[in-house]
């Protein structure tokens, strides 16, 4: 069974301040809140997805928390969106801290009258500053590990 050290009060504030940061990512996502998700990144922060997988180039990497307004504006071409946060590991020194984590993310459209939803397996792969006691993310790159596209039946009133 694996050891876990000791956490002192303000790394497990900081660890659960993150972890925040992380699920607010994905609710703002979710919610097409492209202004708040903006809000989570430094005014410099760095932004690269690897489309192609671990190990490829980045597809693209925008500089400053200006350039994801196109990113996040782009989730609105989806009827629904879904982020299921799942583990994470956290690094935390000082003011400083990067993280590696998992998203599975669920994208419903339809096309050619078909109703469809593709999902993506997700790793971001992060590190954080704390600027006047809030965390914000400085770096992320976004991990494609795979995808799927799935058809789906009509909705069901519920």
């Amino acid at each position: 069974m694996a050891s876990h050290p000791t956490l002192s009060p303000l790394e497990a504030a900081d660890r659960l301040a993150i972890r925040e940061l992380f699920d607010a990512y994905a609710h703002c996502a979710d919610r097409r809140d492209a202004e708040g998700q903006k809000a989570l990144f430094t005014a410099d922060t760095r932004f690269a997805v690897y489309m192609n997988g671990p190990g490829s180039e980045p597809s693209y990497v925008l500089e400053g928390r200006e350039a994801l307004s196109p990113v996040f504006d782009d989730l609105n071409r989806y009827e629904a969106t879904m982020h299921f946060n799942g583990q994470s590991t956290v690094s935390v020194d000082g003011d400083g801290a990067s993280g590696d984590s998992y998203t599975i993310a669920h994208h419903v459209f339809t096309e050619d009258g078909n109703r469809k939803m593709m999902v993506a397996w997700l790793r971001y792969l992060d590190t954080f500053t704390k600027v006047d006691a809030t965390w914000f993310i400085a770096d992320r790159q976004i991990i494609l590990e795979w995808s799927e596209t799935r058809s789906l039946g009509a909705p069901t009133a519920g």
